[in-house]
């Protein structure tokens, strides 16, 4: 590499200096601490600010993955294998350190248990020099460690920990991104699943004022938020599973605490409407659940583009979990605890019920579907919103009968066709990019760039949305109406 390639990775940040490499033709930045680290006293507490360092920091390498356990999402040879609670880092991608180009942030899924910013199939080296963005790709505390809720086990154990470090990323971006080429002022935020979640959270959350202009969440799962009271009963359960002391959990090994969260998790998916992972609503953080904030006007006015895939649930029907409706008698337990008065009328929606499409069809509207209309109807009364329904389905997902399926979208925006996840869904992606890929990724650009949509806004009228195939875009009202009118009232 010339000398003069290797000095433009060298930045100056508030903190202190980092050296950077480069990947696809841009600048990126790996392993970028953001905050000091959860350990030792800081386990189960708020991010807390990073203290400078002299002398020029490496950030050539990845950070280490939170806790969790495999993954297909992150299963190649190039994802990063080393897991840490010391993982609160970002990735920046910058094509041109000395601009003020806008900034693309990503909040990575996986339920609050899996995932991370680090993993290929969320490269963002195609998305900045393709769109001359910068992109920055968060990782945030995940399962016990950040996904669980502890807060109501009082000093030392605060709330919404995922959340709380994901402000923190976005509060260090804004002081720090413009020495990586970023403009503070014209920042997106976008994720997928818990990411998306988080995104909508983010909306309704008084602590993110000012930190981001504006907002994508595909496919989120706002089932995954739950009110305080549940999770306090969660984390005394969690605490009697241990058979331990409050002054003693920071002291814990990991397997130990990862073990008994994980059997709270499978006894709330068969006892409660909610799970035991996700983000907690009554509490200063974060007041309200999403959508009920949206109804009463208490989110930000910050333009959105939010959508789901048709066939949402049918990677998880296949393993069958108590955590998502895909069976007959995991839909009888749904309603049983969340709207015993509502079954009929929902699935009436489904012809076919309990044949093997039905299934799939109500477990992708329970997690994903309807709550996203709910909260769009109600989003869209205040702010620019623009809805999608993701339809592509490539050869192999035919293949397999699974349809677009749960984050089958994700390779299309980032082009990470190359990753792990990517070659399998498009085995030709990284030869011939399909066009789907080239539009959606061209129309999530021109979106943080200047706030442009290709299709209308959405309202609770109309309704109107995009929805995304193979070879052409159509605009259609309220393509799942009746399936949408059949929850009305449940979320």
């Amino acid at each position: 590499m010339p000398p003069v390639a290797e000095l433009t990775t060298i930045v100056e940040t508030a903190h202190g200096l980092l050296r950077g490499t480069t990947d696809g033709g841009v600048g990126v930045w790996r392993g970028v601490a953001y905050a000091e680290q959860p350990v030792d006293d800081l386990r189960f507490m708020a991010p807390r600010p990073l203290r400078p360092w002299p002398g020029v920091r490496d950030a050539t390498d990845h950070g280490p993955l939170p806790p969790q356990g495999r993954s297909f999402v992150g299963g190649g040879r190039d994802d990063p294998k080393m897991r840490d609670e010391a993982c609160l880092t970002v990735t920046i991608w910058s094509p041109d350190v000395s601009a003020s180009l806008p900034v693309m942030v990503w909040i990575p899924g996986g339920a609050f248990v899996y995932g991370a910013g680090q993993l290929q199939l969320y490269n963002g080296s195609r998305l900045a020099a393709n769109g001359n963005v910068v992109v920055v790709n968060v990782t945030y505390r995940l399962g016990v460690f950040g996904g669980f809720e502890l807060g109501d086990l009082g000093p030392g154990f605060d709330d919404n920990l995922c959340l709380r470090d994901q402000l923190a990323a976005l509060r260090w971006i804004r002081e720090n991104i413009g020495a990586f080429g970023g403009d503070a002022g014209q920042v997106t935020v976008f994720g997928e699943s818990a990411g998306a979640t988080s995104v909508l959270a983010l909306l309704a959350s008084p602590a993110a004022e000012g930190l981001f202009d504006r907002a994508i969440a595909q496919s989120p799962a706002l089932p995954l938020i739950a009110d305080r009271e549940s999770r306090a009963r969660q984390s005394h359960a969690f605490l009697a599973e241990l058979g331990v002391g409050i002054d003693e959990l920071k002291a814990l090994p990991q397997r130990k605490l990862r073990r008994a969260a994980g059997q709270i998790q499978l006894e709330s998916a068969a006892q409660t409407p909610t799970l035991a992972y996700g983000l907690t609503h009554g509490v200063d953080l974060l007041p309200h659940h999403p959508i009920e904030a949206a109804r009463l006007g208490r989110v930000a006015t910050t333009p959105l583009i939010i959508g789901t895939n048709s066939h949402e649930a049918s990677m998880f029907a296949w393993g069958k979990p108590p955590m998502l409706p895909t069976t007959a008698a995991g839909i009888d337990g749904f309603f049983a605890r969340r709207a015993p008065q509502a079954r009929d009328r929902v699935l009436a929606a489904y012809p076919g019920f309990p044949r093997r499409r039905a299934l799939i069809d109500f477990g992708s509207d329970a997690m994903f579907g309807a709550p996203t209309w709910a909260f769009a109807d109600a989003y869209s009364a205040d702010a620019p919103t623009h809805v999608y329904r993701f339809d592509h389905t490539t050869w192999t997902l035919k293949a397999l009968g699974l349809g677009a399926t749960h984050g089958s979208e994700i390779v299309h925006i980032q082009h990470s066709y190359g990753s792990y996840l990517g070659r399998k869904l498009h085995p030709l992606g990284r030869r011939v990019q399909p066009s789907v890929g080239r539009r959606m990724q061209r129309t999530w650009l021109d979106f943080a760039t200047d706030g442009r949509s290709v299709w209308p806004r959405y309202d609770a009228e109309t309704r109107r949305t995009l929805v995304i195939r193979s070879t052409r875009d159509v605009t259609v009202e309220d393509p799942d109406a009746v399936r949408r009118a059949a929850w009305d009232g449940v979320y």
